[in-house]
């Protein structure tokens, strides 16, 4: 879907500022609210659908929350949607009766697995790819009702394959039920005219991991 969560190309939000010697979690809420999510992706995940509760956002709310209040927002969104809790509970900040699991709570190890290793999203499915390096591509221009991860500056843009990364489980299906349906994925490159305009005279480029279904061949 199209929203304030899909910031780039815009310009006048400031730069990026990095912060030196940046510490993992700047207080302590911010490490009980990455726990919390940790111990609750068997319970309300994919990462897609997280992904899909904060692009849901008001986008005041948005812009001026920080990143782990919206991992709090996703959270609390997705626990009231899967039936936890109410929102009355969430309201009141109250659980008034048992939280009803499907399944046990895994154990430790399991999310120490996860932090470690990540969870692969490669799947080894006959699909073979389209396109190939050096093929020139455009990116799909429409607009997306649920989430998608085409950004919206890229919608409509040429540029060329560099590689193919495998058949990859596709966001825009996963984060609403609908399947993993993986499929080719390919890392485009797109010059920074192309995206930006013919007013960019520096040598830039952006690469952009893509979807096959997101691209078509450019003509």
């Amino acid at each position: 879907m199209d929203g304030v969560h899909d910031m780039g190309g815009l310009a006048d939000f400031g730069p990026v500022r990095a912060e030196p010697d940046e510490p993992v979690f700047h207080d302590e809420w911010e490490r009980r609210v990455f726990a919390l999510n940790m111990g609750a992706l068997a319970y309300i995940g994919p990462v897609d659908r997280v992904r899909h509760s904060i692009e849901r956002m008001d986008p005041v709310e948005y812009l001026t929350t920080s990143y782990y209040e919206h991992w709090i927002h996703a959270l609390a969104t997705l626990a009231e949607e899967l039936g936890y809790v109410t929102a009355e509970e969430l309201a009141s900040g109250r659980v008034t009766k048992p939280v009803q699991l499907p399944y046990p709570a895994p154990p430790a190890e399991a999310l120490l697995g996860i932090l470690r290793g990540g969870v692969p999203a490669t799947r080894d499915v006959e699909a073979a790819p389209a396109f190939a390096p050096g093929d020139k591509v455009r990116a799909r221009n429409f607009e997306f009702a649920g989430h998608t991860r085409l950004p919206r500056y890229a919608r409509g843009k040429t540029g060329t394959v560099v590689a193919m990364r495998g058949n990859h489980v596709f966001p825009d299906t996963h984060a609403h039920d609908r399947g993993e349906n993986p499929h080719p994925l390919y890392t485009v490159r797109f010059e920074g005219a192309e995206l930006w305009g013919d007013n960019v005279t520096r040598r830039d480029c952006v690469h952009i991991d893509l979807w096959e279904s997101y691209l078509e061949p450019a003509t």
